[in-house]
């Protein structure tokens, strides 16, 4: 039992019990209650009734809780005026830039670049805006030597904006985990922009827990939410991520923010992909890619180039078009069939689902009488680009094709089409965006499915159109050889 003014909190999902149990009854988790100081009544009512009470900044009463309801029609209009973060690739994720009032939450993993990020954006905004940087896990001289190195490493008008020579004044600095020293800098500032870096390190003294606890995530996520919307200020939260790769703390805290993006990659790789999970302002499937660089973070103009060889094709890959948002990307896919040494033979996919590769597989032993169950099948996409539309089947499946066979398949050839379970090629979607960035890089065939009535866009791009009904005929337009014409051996 929980001693008196004290309950027992799960970590990993919020729930709140007065007894001790190993299993969480909300998620089922094992060991992760602990036992927690409850806050009395007044001080939990404290804050939030001085910030609902308070006025905005242009002097109105704050949007509360309402008193009475109205109808929809006659709620005012307020103009949407975001904010350039500095940074394109980063503008396209959000939508468009940053909302005043909305909340971001920025996760990835440790020595990915989320505080590069955005104290790169920081120095950027801070041209025209006031930003506010909340290090909480790093002292003021640490931020510092790195907004030094950033600003010396920045090539011209980038550099301009960090100098010392006054430029960077509309950057603050406050190094704090006090919770209650945060809210008074914001009141007395009023920034534009305020990064909190990062959220599990804010501390609530009104609380009992430690920092990084349930209860303090979302007490201080909550204090933080209600100070943005009534300034109008863009918060953006760092956040941690579990070895598991989800983001650290309670789900309440994905619920509360506008925004959930999350920053990839091998941290030990130059690229970096930044992605959308949830954004009430924008859509969630855009794609961000920036290059770890001596000067920082830098946008990649051309992605393609860096899931795309450099030296030409070679046998067992096949160059696909992956749609990430409005982004087309040309993405190499790379297959290797062997023989088996196991009864059972060994399927590893990299960057594309294991479940999707086997049904691949049974489908091109089933209507193309290739014995792939006697084989091992390793599949990666290169770049360490993760591709989850069904448009990359045809790809995945010429590639096995050209490595059981030992084949090339042409320079120049793009494939892309959803493969049936009855070896029938489904259309894709956007495929006329597809074939604008595979003329653009240089490709000069595609093989499509038949149907796509793509002729006259193909002409005027340039690419020679190959159209093919079923897997079979796809993979003879492909690779210009017929692959079932072999009795099946290596």
């Amino acid at each position: 039992m929980a001693r008196p003014g004290s309950s027992f909190v799960c970590q990993a999902c919020g729930a709140r019990t007065r007894q001790f149990f190993g299993r969480c009854s909300g998620c089922g988790g094992w060991n992760t209650l602990v036992e927690q100081n409850e806050p009395s009544g007044d001080t939990r009512r404290r804050r939030p009734v001085a910030a609902a009470s308070a006025p905005d900044a242009a002097g109105a009463q704050a949007p509360g809780r309402p008193r009475r309801s109205e109808p929809i029609q006659s709620v005012g209009d307020r103009p949407l005026q975001r904010l350039a973060s500095g940074y394109g690739e980063l503008d396209r994720v959000l939508g468009g830039g940053l909302v005043p009032g909305s909340l971001v939450l920025l996760g990835g993993d440790p020595g990915i670049g989320k505080s590069t990020l955005l104290l790169q954006s920081a120095r950027a905004m801070a041209s025209r805006a006031v930003v506010l940087y909340v290090s909480a896990e790093e002292s003021a001289q640490q931020v510092k030597l790195r907004w030094r190195r950033l600003a010396e490493d920045a090539p011209g008008d980038m550099a301009a904006a960090g100098d010392g020579d006054g430029h960077g004044e509309g950057l603050r600095l406050l190094a704090e985990t006090d919770l209650e020293l945060v809210l008074q800098e914001l009141e007395t500032l009023r920034p534009e922009v305020a990064i909190i870096d990062s959220i599990q390190a804010l501390h609530d003294a009104e609380l009992g827990s430690a920092p990084g606890s349930v209860s303090q995530v979302r007490e201080c996520a909550a204090a933080l939410q209600r100070i943005a919307k009534r300034q109008h200020t863009a918060l953006v939260l760092v956040g941690h991520v579990t070895k598991e790769g989800m983001l650290a703390g309670p789900k309440v805290l994905e619920h509360l923010v506008d925004a959930v993006l999350t920053f990839e990659g091998d941290r030990f790789a130059s690229h970096r992909l930044l992605r959308a999970v949830k954004n009430r302002f924008g859509a969630t499937h855009e794609l961000g890619v920036f290059e770890m660089q001596g000067a920082g973070l830098v946008e990649v103009s051309n992605p393609s180039e860096l899931f795309l060889a450099g030296d030409g094709p070679s046998p067992g890959t096949a160059t696909i078009v992956a749609c990430e948002g409005t982004r087309s990307l040309l993405v190499e896919v790379q297959a290797l069939v062997s023989p088996t040494s196991y009864a059972s033979p060994r399927r590893t996919a990299t960057g594309i689902g294991t479940n999707r590769l086997h049904q691949i597989l049974a489908v091109l032993e089933k209507h193309m009488g290739l014995p792939l169950s006697r084989f091992d099948c390793y599949l990666a996409v290169a770049g360490g680009l993760e591709v989850e539309e069904p448009a990359a089947d045809l790809g995945v499946a010429a590639a096995v094709v050209a490595s059981y066979r030992d084949l090339t398949l042409p320079a120049g050839t793009v494939l892309l089409g959803e493969l049936g379970l009855g070896g029938q090629l489904r259309p894709v979607g956007q495929l006329e965006l597809r074939l604008q960035e595979a003329a653009r890089l240089g490709f000069v065939r595609a093989v499509v499915p038949r149907g796509s009535a793509m002729g006259p866009v193909a002409a005027g791009l340039g690419l020679q159109l190959l159209e093919a009904a079923t897997v079979a005929e796809a993979l003879v337009a492909g690779l210009g050889v017929n692959p079932e014409s072999s009795d099946g051996d290596l």
